[in-house]
């Protein structure tokens, strides 16, 4: 389509402000943008739809337009709602590069100009495509019974028989046709998406072939639109930062062939695609603004120390929106994450906000469907979420069938590591549950504590729960380097010198011992030896290192040294 017909369509209302003599220019897709080096997306002949979240002031109109006509792109339009009316400095920076310029009135959802012009595309493209986007705008007008992005899926399978899914960046299967019969194994889907975050970190456009067993599949990105509370958010306009912004977010479709030797024509109807299922992410994360509100809300109030009556109120106001038809009061739960890069140019708030969104999107649920029941606002580098937990959840007997750090991140962690790519790391702290806004601001602390626990431990991605502050590892992970060092050498050198000269295995010996209470007999059964056999090997244990077995002093350094090493 061209340029010209865009202001034409009265539902778009769109208002030129400059490059009248370029509107003969061809439009071959929309992409919608706040980054603010988008060139990486784009590969000619787009739309490009922006919030100017990327402005922080007028010099940066200059260098972002510069990056749009390198990259070929066929025109911009600039939305009216983040700062009134565009700004003239990039008026005259469109002007400069003959880039022609659209207002978008604050009333018109980019959703719309994307769908309108995705169909118009696909009509003068492909016939297959133009149904795969009428039947996607019925399925938008239609509201959630709509089906969601397995419409389009399902027309890729009966029409075009490719077998496609929509994975989450974590591997988490958020739609599947009904015609590609069952759904993908939960390993498959996290390795797919591991591997889809560790292209995407290199840099390497979409789509990404990857091979599982003889299987061939496609990933191709998910490019979604408004990304209220990520964009804008670093210091660099460096194109890492900007994947580093999106990488822990984005979703992608996966498809069960090998897009190696497709047509032009193939490949630009599956990116098309990849446009419409973009249209149902914006529309599922412009959902959650009124859960990120609240949460803010209550985190501001708990923050600054309101009274609790004030802070109850806020938590009478979230709870029928997160547990609609609640007849008592929640109890709540906190967790607190945080995402930090190495070199720290990006902010971490959002980043943190995004993913637990994410991580978080079916904590407690049974059924079949997902449970978006959370809340996350972000402060600074962190995110907090909110959880309610049904009251019947937390029995007063201590048992806690809400959320536990132990198993948070079990399904995530490779795709997780694979998006950071050695040099990002992800940590989480889970509060115990509380049952009213007095405890709330307790929970708050003991979840950040938990998380600084988390962070003290080895790996890219770690998670701690409020059952281990009341432990001694809340202590070992923040004793100084060089003391582990010098107590754990002191007690356990010898033994790993003798055990090297002699094979004796003095130090699983000890292990087992202490793990078997000091226990002679469990001890020697569990090591399938005599029991004098063991006796011997204490006693070379206690000879080497002068310390005695049998006193509690001894038995706890010899525990903490082996917890430490």
């Amino acid at each position: 389509m061209r340029l010209r017909a865009l202001l034409d369509t009265d539902a778009l209302g769109l208002r030129l402000l400059g490059g009248e003599d370029e509107l003969d220019r061809t439009v071959r897709g929309v992409m919608t943008t706040d980054l603010r080096d988008p060139s990486r997306y784009l590969s000619g002949g787009e739309l490009v739809l922006t919030g100017l979240a990327w402005r922080r002031d007028a010099a940066d109109s200059e260098p972002f337009v510069r990056l749009l006509v390198q990259a070929g792109v066929a025109a911009l339009a600039a939305g009216e709602a983040e700062l009134g009316d565009v700004p003239e400095d990039l008026v005259v920076a469109c002007a400069r590069h003959r880039l022609p310029l659209f207002a978008v009135h604050e009333s018109v959802a980019f959703a719309t100009i994307t769908e309108h012009v995705v169909r118009q595309v696909s009509g003068e493209r492909a016939g297959d495509l133009a149904a795969v986007v009428d039947r996607h705008r019925r399925m938008m007008t239609s509201g959630p019974a709509g089906g969601g992005p397995d419409v389009v899926l399902d027309l890729l399978g009966s029409d075009l028989d490719l077998r496609a899914w929509v994975l989450s960046p974590t591997g988490r299967l958020i739609a599947g046709s009904k015609v590609s019969g069952p759904a993908l194994p939960a390993d498959v889907c996290a390795g797919l998406a591991a591997e889809h975050l560790a292209a995407t970190r290199t840099g390497r456009r979409g789509p990404h072939r990857v091979l599982v067993g003889a299987t061939a599949y496609s990933l191709f990105p998910i490019r979604w639109g408004h990304r209220p509370a990520v964009a804008g958010g670093g210091r660099s306009s460096q194109g890492a930062r900007d994947v580093r912004e999106t990488v822990l977010s984005d979703w992608l479709l996966a498809v069960e062939a090998d897009a190696g030797d497709w047509p032009e024509e193939r490949l630009d109807l599956l990116q098309g695609v990849t446009q419409l299922i973009a249209v149902e992410r914006d529309r599922r994360d412009a959902a959650r603004t009124v859960r990120r509100r609240l949460a803010q809300e209550v985190l501001e109030l708990v923050q600054t120390g309101a009274a609790p009556a004030e802070i109850a109120a806020r938590l009478r106001v979230a709870a029928p929106v997160l547990l609609p038809g609640l007849g008592a009061a929640p109890h709540w739960q906190v967790v607190v994450a945080r995402v930090e890069w190495d070199g720290g140019e990006v902010e971490g708030g959002p980043v943190a906000q995004s993913l637990l969104e994410e991580i978080l999107v079916d904590p407690l649920a049974t059924g079949p469907e997902p449970s978006d029941r959370i809340a996350v606002a972000h402060t600074g580098d962190e995110a907090i979420a909110l959880v309610p937990l049904p009251a019947v959840s937390t029995e007063h007997d201590g048992s806690d069938s809400g959320i536990h750090a132990d198993v948070l991140l079990e399904s995530v962690r490779d795709p997780l590591s694979a998006g950071l790519d050695g040099d990002g790391r992800v940590t989480l702290g889970v509060s115990a549950a509380v049952h009213s806004a007095e405890g709330l601001r307790g929970a708050l602390e003991e979840a950040r504590h938990a998380r600084r626990v988390a962070a003290a431990r080895p790996g890219r991605v770690c998670a701690a729960g409020h059952q281990e502050l009341a432990s001694h590892v809340l202590l070992l992970p923040f004793v100084p380097d060089d003391v582990r060092r010098a107590f754990t050498a002191r007690l356990l050198d010898p033994l790993r010198d003798y055990d090297r000269r002699h094979r004796a295995e003095l130090i699983p010996t000890l292990e087992a011992f202490l793990e078997s209470d000091g226990s002679w007999t469990r001890c020697a059964t569990r090591l399938h030896l005599h029991v004098n056999t063991l006796r011997y090997r204490v006693g070379r244990i206690e000879q080497l290192t002068g310390r005695d077995l049998s006193r509690l002093e001894d038995k706890l350094d010899f525990f903490l040294a082996l917890r430490m090493s």
